[in-house]
């Protein structure tokens, strides 16, 4: 009765695997990881594929031995429970053999995963061009570094060699359609078939940088530069979301990477550093600006920069965020306005970063937008000698 059993089993489990092998079962990938784009992806798929397979034989097993007993030695076909179980030699020496026999499974994972581990967390720390790399080396190299910045609630991506800095933010519902939070205003755009070194950090609380075709995840820490690594081998865009519990927008913090191919990424670097120097140019000169054109200003960087705390309203999310509408600050004088938008405050990072036009700009729309009508116009210029002041001290 046991042998029939046993074969049972062992049909039974070559049926599932003859269904998996042909594609029966395996072709429904969206209940799946989703398909990875990078080497060290690709291994952790297969380590993934190997444990599901482990545990689907072991649950075929299992489950088959359960049922067989359960149906086979019940109480009204006249069997009774065998008192001395404990006493044969299988009853006295599965406490060993089991144990084992987990572990030995556990080990025969953990051995395919260890190197995946250590090649994913051992970044690389030369470049593929430095001259003293030994060719023993030449795949634990980078050919670009880019470094990602956690804010609450948006990316910041910067490619120092490159001189680019781009916020990346999600689209609202009436602009990203299906996509809601899983699209963003700016891609991060990155080249295929190049080894990428990611420096990730925080500004504020701890975030966690998580595309899951690129298969690192790693926390972004304030005051801490963590680093991992990829070689992104398929053009396509991926989507994902910081992995780290963040604050009230935690979920409206999606991340999207955009892998074009070295043609087209050059053409995009081209465009982003005309962009900026058109910026600069803009920003350094000496025009003066009419309100109409500062509060324009203002509201479209407003309405990128600020909203997520301050609200489109200027009502804010109190007391954490407080109200610009009807504000002690936004009516009181201009100086200390400046003073608070460049320094920041307890709930608030200082915007010092920004351009003296964009900042301008925002303060300008801010006390004038929500029935605030207090008529001030902040130049560039304004901002300008509120920095200098402040360095003087």
């Amino acid at each position: 009765m046991l042998i029939d059993f046993i074969r049972k089993v062992i049909s039974s489990i070559a049926m599932v695997v003859s269904l998996l092998w042909t594609g029966m079962v395996s072709a429904e990938y969206k209940y799946n990881f989703p398909e990875p784009v990078t080497p060290i992806g690709k291994s952790i798929y297969d380590v993934h594929m190997l444990t599901m397979g482990i545990t689907t034989v072991i649950l075929i097993i299992m489950t088959s031995i359960v049922l067989y007993a359960v149906f086979t030695f019940r109480k009204d076909k006249g069997y009774v429970a065998d008192q001395e179980f404990h006493k044969g030699w299988f009853g006295r020496w599965s406490w060993v053999i089991v144990p084992i026999a987990v572990l030995a499974i556990d080990l025969s994972i953990a051995g395919k995963a260890q190197p995946i581990l250590e090649m994913l967390w051992e970044s690389p720390t030369k470049e593929c061009s430095d001259p003293t790399l030994k060719p023993e080396n030449k795949d634990k190299c980078y050919d670009m570094v880019v470094k990602i910045t956690g804010h609450q609630w948006w990316w910041e991506y910067e490619y120092p060699d490159l001189g680019i800095k781009i916020e990346s933010r999600y689209t609202p519902k009436e602009e990203a359609g299906d996509d809601y939070l899983r699209a963003v205003d700016n891609n991060f755009v990155l080249p295929v078939d190049k080894k990428i070194r990611f420096l990730q950090t925080s500004v504020d609380v701890n975030h966690a940088y998580w595309i899951p075709e690129l298969a690192f995840k790693k926390d972004a820490i304030a005051g801490y530069i963590s680093e991992t690594w990829g070689e992104i081998t398929k053009e396509g865009i991926y989507r994902g979301q910081c992995a780290e519990l963040c604050g009230t927008w935690h979920a409206r913090m999606p991340a999207v990477v955009e892998a074009v191919s070295q043609e087209n990424f050059e053409l995009w670097v081209a465009q982003k550093q005309a962009e900026k120097q058109a910026a600069i140019a803009e920003a350094t000169s000496d025009k003066v600006w009419t309100k109409d054109e500062l509060y324009a200003k203002g509201e479209a960087a407003y309405n990128v920069k600020c909203v997520a705390c301050h609200q489109i309203t200027g009502l804010g999310i109190p007391p954490a965020f407080p109200p610009l509408k009807d504000s002690k600050i936004v009516k009181g004088p201009v100086a200390e306005h400046i003073k608070i938008v460049l320094n920041g405050l307890k709930t608030m990072p200082p915007w010092a970063s920004e351009s003296d036009l964009d900042l301008a700009a925002i303060i300008t729309y801010e006390r004038n937008a929500w029935d605030n009508n207090t008529n001030d116009v902040v130049q560039p210029a304004d901002i300008k000698a509120a920095r200098e002041q402040s360095l003087a001290k």
